[in-house]
């Protein structure tokens, strides 16, 4: 990847490298050192060293890390400061996006350290005032975030996940955690058990420890109905968005958007309302049959989600992606076999697994095996819940894994697949 600065170029390519580039080298690209020094670059400098070249003191860069809720949460604070008539970017999962445009896709939930540079310097282009971005624990790890000034960090959840590349759930936890080390101003959530933090200039969120700010009570009737307390004051928030974790991530955005504008809270709360969710992410399909898409595809986000529907029978449709984190696979058939009242294993992403083994590890934790269905064409496994759901009363499909994925990836190929398209032609089909 490369960036031109005053008409000098950055890279961290060494396919790149001419006399007149300047070499960057990091922790992911320093085994190619020699190679880069016998290109005879301009000059070879560390990543450290790469923001003196840069100037973004007029950007306030957001950075949120977390398990699970990261996308909405990012999703909120960048509707907020919108809807508030700030200009922010928006970096993450689902691509980037300035100034209530998507700019372009992504497949990193957080890009190489000059990537990033290159999308900082396009925000100041488009005149933004924030930049709002993922976070993810490989990001922190592999000091993809080098040189990035952030005016807050946000803590959503650690739980389990990426134990592929981390190795060990402490590993893991202690990566997500180093992340708030520093005296950057942060924003924690308070109930999470796994987060550990420097104290100075940290703030909280929270629904069942006291915080900065603090949930005092919510409703899900007629949509979800929030009380927070800030300093003995309540305040109130309405949102169509369904779920305690969407209280959480609601709230954690909250916070955020008063740290960083000052703006009243309660301004704050009425455009709360507006933001009507991230695609893919606890997104309604259809009402009759009730189906939601959603990206959950660890063990705690099942469980959030399926905690959201225990009012009704719950009828889900989910795999496991391939050559990534296996303990997790029959924990997730233990979250599911838990709630739901069907199940309808199917293929996620395989990668180069084979698609059945996948199953049969999620299958292991699951201890009733009759409601179990397991069909590897994921259009039939959907079209299958579909019909059950259409059988049996009160009912809730929840298709998980792959949010709003518009493709399918098998050994190293995408394949075109979306859930919501595959839905909504099925629907047709029936009406």
């Amino acid at each position: 990847m490369k960036i031109v600065k005053n008409n000098q170029l950055f890279t961290d390519n060494t396919s790149e490298i001419d006399s007149d580039a300047i070499f960057v080298v990091s922790k992911n690209n320093e085994k190619y050192l020699e190679q880069a020094k016998e290109k005879t670059p301009k000059a070879i400098i560390k990543d450290s060293e790469l923001k003196n070249y840069f100037d973004f003191s007029t950007l306030k860069v957001i950075g949120i890390t977390g398990t699970n809720g990261k996308t909405t949460t990012a999703g909120a604070i960048y509707s907020f400061l919108l809807d508030l008539g700030f200009k922010v970017a928006l970096l993450g999962t689902r691509g980037l996006f300035m100034n209530g445009e998507k700019i372009r896709d992504y497949s990193f939930t957080t890009p190489f350290q000059i990537e990033m540079f290159a999308n900082l310097e396009l925000a100041l282009e488009h005149g933004c005032e924030y930049f709002v971005t993922e976070v993810s624990s490989h990001a922190i790890a592999q000091n993809r975030i080098c040189g990035v000034d952030f005016a807050l960090k946000i803590h959503t959840n650690i739980t389990g996940d990426h134990l592929d590349y981390h190795k060990t759930m402490q590993e893991y936890i202690d990566v997500k955690n180093s992340f708030f080390a520093d005296d950057t101003p942060k924003l924690i959530n308070k109930d999470d058990k796994n987060v550990k933090f420097k104290m100075k200039n940290a703030y909280s969120y929270g629904l069942d420890n006291p915080a900065t700010y603090k949930v005092q009570a919510f409703t899900f009737k007629d949509g979800t109905n929030v009380v927070v307390q800030y300093f003995g004051e309540l305040f109130t928030f309405t949102s169509d968005l369904r779920g305690t974790f969407n209280v959480y991530n609601l709230t954690a955005a909250l916070g955020a958007v008063h740290i960083l504008t000052g703006v009243e809270l309660a301004k704050i709360c009425e455009v709360v309302e507006n933001f009507a969710g991230v695609s893919g992410r606890m997104e309604t399909i259809s009402f009759d049959p009730y189906v939601i898409v959603d990206f959950a595809h660890t063990p705690d986000g099942m469980r959030a989600i399926f905690e959201s529907f225990r009012d009704k029978n719950i009828i889900t449709v989910f795999g496991a992606g391939g050559d990534r984190d296996k303990l997790k696979r029959p924990l997730m058939g233990a979250m599911a076999d838990e709630y739901a009242q069907f199940i309808f294993l199917t293929s996620d992403n395989p990668r180069t697994e084979d698609p059945d083994v996948i199953n049969d590890e999620i299958l292991a934790g699951i201890k009733n095996r009759s409601k179990t269905t397991v069909e590897l064409n994921r259009k039939l496994a959907i079209q299958m819940a579909i019909q059950k759901a259409k059988e049996t009363s009160n009912s809730a499909v929840l298709v998980l894994g792959k949010g709003d994925e518009e493709y399918q990836i098998v050994y190293d190929k995408k394949f075109p697949f979306s859930d919501k398209k595959v839905i909504t032609e099925i629907l047709e089909q029936l009406s």
